[in-house]
């Protein structure tokens, strides 16, 4: 093979690379913290998948932290809060405690009650699926934001009210005389009809309790009960995605009037909750940043052969 057809050969090897990996490219996890205190993420990959590394960290007040997931993984993500390490190296949360006693929690999940994020890679049609659920409850305000992404449903949910403060007292979950979580009816009384469970295990039987529908106030794209499929479940195409822990937020009137249908994925989302999610436009433009460097890396690999 001639020094030509050999670097051409080189070439085309790379520029497949690229190309193939903007079609089924691993997606991309960055969590966020913009809570007043350290939040320490847990990660559970669904049965029979490839556990992600880390399965939990420590998120300090303003830090970041970006995973990568193969395609076709899945999983959930929660925060933990009021987290400590005991004499003995014991280390145990008040709130999203998966019960290691580590800081990984190693193939275990949330004790509730905790705000999950979901997801499901390359599932049907080759569409991502994910949601916010409240489903076991709630602990922290969390907002999952897709970038770079394409589909009719690919947009921004979450729950970004603090639900604490207006927690039902029964529902209630104390840490020194702080509301720290919410629980769900079905954790508090396990009651089959608050659990969809028995008599009440199928979308027929099971509807919105009163404790549930409140939570759907508050949170109307987030799932509040089992069988709340229809306004809580989103898609997304070769999207990366932005998991923020108390997202930052402004009040807006005009956000309260009428704002029942999701926005569009190229404008900043407005939530039922009367709330506006500003970051829209830094993510995006990290994702341009993004493509525009590895075109540049094509660029000089492709100088270097011909050179």
């Amino acid at each position: 093979m001639s020094k030509f057809s050999f670097s051409v050969y080189l070439l085309l090897l790379t520029l497949s690379q690229f190309f193939l990996q903007g079609v089924i490219s691993s997606a991309t996890f960055t969590f966020l913290n913009k809570c007043d205190q350290t939040i320490w993420p847990g990660i559970l990959s669904n049965a029979g998948i490839t556990p992600l590394q880390p399965t939990g960290f420590a998120l300090q007040k303003g830090e970041s932290k970006t995973l990568n997931a193969p395609s076709s993984w899945g999983g959930r993500f929660w925060g933990r809060t009021h987290c400590s390490e005991d004499s003995t190296g014991k280390f145990t949360c008040a709130t999203g405690d998966c019960g290691s006693g580590k800081l990984e929690c190693s193939g275990a999940g949330a004790n509730p009650p905790a705000t999950l994020a979901e997801f499901t890679l390359d599932g049907d049609s080759g569409m991502d699926f994910f949601d916010v659920s409240l489903v076991d409850g709630y602990n922290l305000p969390l907002l999952v934001a897709p970038t770079g992404g394409t589909g009719r449903n690919c947009t921004y949910t979450g729950c970004m009210v603090d639900l604490n403060g207006a927690c039902p007292s029964a529902l209630q979950v104390m840490n020194t005389d702080k509301v720290v979580a919410c629980k769900s009816a079905c954790e508090a009384f396990g009651d089959s009809e608050y659990c969809c469970s028995g008599a009440y295990g199928t979308p027929d039987t099971c509807k919105p309790s009163s404790y549930s529908q409140l939570f759907k106030t508050a949170c109307p794209r987030a799932y509040s009960y089992a069988y709340d499929d229809k306004t809580s479940t989103f898609t997304c195409n070769g999207a990366d995605y932005s998991i923020t822990f108390c997202p930052s937020s402004t009040t807006s009137k005009k956000s309260t009037e009428g704002q029942q249908t999701p926005s569009t994925p190229n404008s900043t989302p407005e939530f039922g909750d009367g709330m506006v999610y500003e970051g829209a436009d830094a993510m995006e433009t990290s994702e341009s940043t993004r493509w525009i460097t590895n075109v540049y890396m094509v660029v000089i690999v492709t100088a270097v052969l011909f050179l």
